[in-house]
């Protein structure tokens, strides 16, 4: 096998390098001639030559190998990422050129934002000349930091907003009622702020003055936009005003959920997910709490309809009309 037939990453394993990796482990080394059918081994460092002979290969101990390995796939990670923020601060004043290009206005109606800092910033700017109203769609993080004295500036940086005379809305999953720091948060805010819940929500937005919004763009929140296209901040607002009346009122006068039949919200929206086949992740990601949590709650769902397995569990919601609509 030559050079230019053996090529992968270096982090992955192909079947020759495998099939040659597990002999040396089998048999404590093989000759270097095997090697060539495998060069990837000895690129890695999973194979080796032997201090007391150079024509014997010995094998890097597995747990060692692994996390050589785990490490160099993280680095490339770590370089796409870098490379994307690149491209991402490159094509950003290219971007504003092409906007200007085709409506003719010296706006920018769609504008990368290349990190969280630079997002931040960019929330902290369009608040500090905010005069009316800002809306915002907070799904949970379990990445996001609880560290006090960021939770303290966020709490200053809003009460700033309110104290010009603005208006604040915030939908939040039913969990956010029970996290000490958000009630921490409200019992703060003096002003007009509002705060509701829903089983699940969207994606995080946030509108200013109905002029400008962020939303995420790419999956782990580290890429944002900033929208200031009239049509899209239309569209927000209108998905926002529907989950709005659709939600259940936590500050300033907090209001339960109903549990119609003695099941509670959460229960009934675990049981909707495992019966849509989700997995415990999935309904630990869009009900805003962590996997354990998860599985706390789907234990006493089946602990409370007698379930003894996951198959047993969806044919007893089924069977048990909690999902039936009310009325």
């Amino acid at each position: 096998m030559t050079e230019a037939t053996h090529r992968h990453e270096d982090e992955e394993l192909c079947e020759a390098g495998l099939d040659l990796y597990a002999r040396a482990l089998r048999e404590g080394h093989v000759g270097s001639a095997a090697a060539t059918a495998a060069p990837c081994l000895l690129d890695a460092g999973l194979l080796h030559p032997a201090i007391d002979d150079l024509n014997r290969l010995e094998p890097t101990a597995p747990a060692v190998a692994l996390q050589r390995l785990l490490r160099t796939s993280d680095d490339r990670i770590a370089r796409e990422r870098r490379r994307g923020e690149h491209l991402a601060d490159v094509f950003e004043p290219l971007m504003r050129l092409g906007t200007r290009a085709a409506t003719g206005e010296d706006t920018t109606a769609l504008r990368i934002l290349s990190s969280k800092e630079r997002t931040g910033q960019a929330i902290e700017e369009a608040m500090a000349e905010g005069r009316h109203e800002l809306l915002a769609i907070q799904p949970y993080d379990s990445k996001a930091t609880r560290r006090p004295d960021i939770l303290e500036e966020a709490i200053k940086r809003d009460q700033a907003f309110l104290d010009r005379g603005t208006r604040m809305r915030a939908l939040y999953q039913h969990t956010a009622r029970h996290a000490a720091y958000q009630r921490a948060r409200y019992e703060r805010l003096t002003g007009d702020v509002e705060a509701r819940t829903l089983d699940e929500v969207t994606e995080r937005l946030i509108v200013v003055d109905r002029t400008v919004a962020f939303i995420p763009a790419n999956a782990d929140r580290t890429l944002a936009l900033e929208v200031r296209h009239p049509a899209l901040i239309a569209y927000f607002i209108n998905t926002f005003d529907r989950l709005w009346r659709l939600a259940t009122p936590m500050h300033p006068h907090a209001v339960q959920p109903p549990a119609p039949n003695g099941i509670t919200p959460r229960q009934r929206a675990i049981a909707t997910l495992l019966i849509e086949g989700h997995t415990d992740a999935d309904i630990a990601d869009r009900l805003g709490m962590n996997v354990r949590t998860a599985r706390v709650h789907i234990a006493k769902l089946a602990a409370t309809l007698g379930s003894e397995s996951r198959a047993q569990l969806g044919y007893l919601i089924g069977r048990s009309g909690i999902l039936e609509p009310e009325g």
